[in-house]
């Protein structure tokens, strides 16, 4: 695939020159189209700050690379096309599916720490469809569209490095990023990627086609104890390697409270409703579901719509129950809180996230 990056015609844009440019994208990885972005971007602005979205996830098809490796693909394939890499700046912001306020606060916090409180900001970007609803998200930085339009997208890129069309990646990305997906092809991370793309692929093809896809509801257990979070370390596809909080679809006879302990028993062997007394099956487990949220953001899984349920457990103090991982399950462990919610880049798709949230109400 080539790319056709020449401006299409448009009004001329103002001539006064800004002394700062913001582009938000998760550039995975960034390609020729965002590279001409960029570079039609430096012509009207001092400093351009590049936001790269989806940092300290674990690594996923939709997300392959690290923040950091893209900040150096940024920088190189800039390098290359000639701009001085002085002029740029960086800032590496999480994503929070179910708190957008949060989202935004990190944004522009990153954005201050380089302007220096600056009014003097102008947002890059291209409005083409609810995806880029985030333009209208910083109504304080005046707009500057991109004159350059694209069908190319990272999805092409990703997915020609994992069917293994290497040869394809030419045409799409600049060669100091070809450079490097070229080396990273051939690593663990990689190999990874590719079987839990193929495996995606299986998952997708069995289904009927004649159906609607269906729509997966799932109910999930966020177990504490002393101090400590209850978790699995995934043994399967996809996610294989990340933790997760303990979680089973639900069953035609049983609410979603009961699913999520019956959950928490079949992935680690522990039940909370030992610890909830006589009257888990009411009280109990009542408790928990008046507590319980629902995480429904459309794209929160590969695998396909699937709505979360999440409920806490919090079991007081006193030993750490044994476990006993199952199902999917490769471990199952008691990992303190703190080091839980300081490693986002640990968890299974958005199970950081359900647990920040629960563990914020509780």
């Amino acid at each position: 695939m080539t790319a056709d990056l020449s401006p299409t015609p448009a009004p001329q844009l103002s001539p006064t020159r800004r002394a700062f440019g913001v582009y938000i994208g998760r550039f995975e990885p960034p390609h020729l189209a965002h590279q001409a972005v960029m570079r039609e971007a430096l012509e009207q602005v001092d400093t351009l700050i590049l936001v790269i979205g989806s940092a300290r996830a674990a690594r996923t098809t939709k997300n392959p690379f690290t923040a950091q490796e893209r900040e150096a693909l940024i920088r190189a394939m800039l390098t290359e096309a000639g701009v001085d890499p002085a002029r740029l700046r960086f800032v590496a912001v999480r994503d929070h599916l179910y708190d957008e306020g949060r989202w935004l606060a990190e944004v522009r916090s990153g954005v201050q720490a380089h302007t220096g409180g600056s009014a003097d900001v102008a947002l890059i970007g291209h409005i083409k469809d609810g995806s880029s609803y985030y333009l209208r998200s910083f109504p304080d930085w005046d707009f500057l569209p991109t004159h350059v339009i694209s069908g190319l997208s990272a999805t092409a890129v990703r997915r020609a490095l994992f069917e293994r069309r290497l040869h394809d990646l030419g045409g799409m990305v600049p060669p100091a990023v070809e450079a490097f997906l070229r080396e990273f092809y051939p690593s663990a991370d990689s190999a990874a990627l590719r079987a839990e793309y193929e495996h995606l692929l299986a998952c997708q093809a069995a289904l009927d086609p004649a159906r609607t896809p269906p729509i997966a509801v799932t109910a999930h257990a966020a177990v504490t104890r002393a101090g400590r979070v209850l978790l699995l370390r995934r043994g399967v596809h996809p996610g294989q390697g990340n933790l997760a909080l303990p979680g089973r679809e639900l069953l035609p006879d049983e609410t979603l409270v009961a699913c999520a302990a019956r959950a928490a028993q079949l992935d680690t062997g522990l039940d909370v409703r030992e610890f909830m007394g006589a009257d888990a099956t009411s009280t109990g487990l009542h408790a928990a579901w008046l507590a319980g949220q629902v995480f429904d953001a459309p794209d929160r899984s590969p695998r396909g719509r699937v709505v979360a349920h999440a409920f806490p457990f919090n079991l007081g103090s006193g030993p750490l129950p044994d476990l006993r991982p199952g199902g999917d399950a490769a471990q199952a462990l008691w990992l303190p809180v703190p080091e839980a919610l300081g490693s986002p880049e640990l968890f299974f798709e958005d199970h950081h996230a359900i647990l920040e949230e629960l563990l914020a109400r509780a």
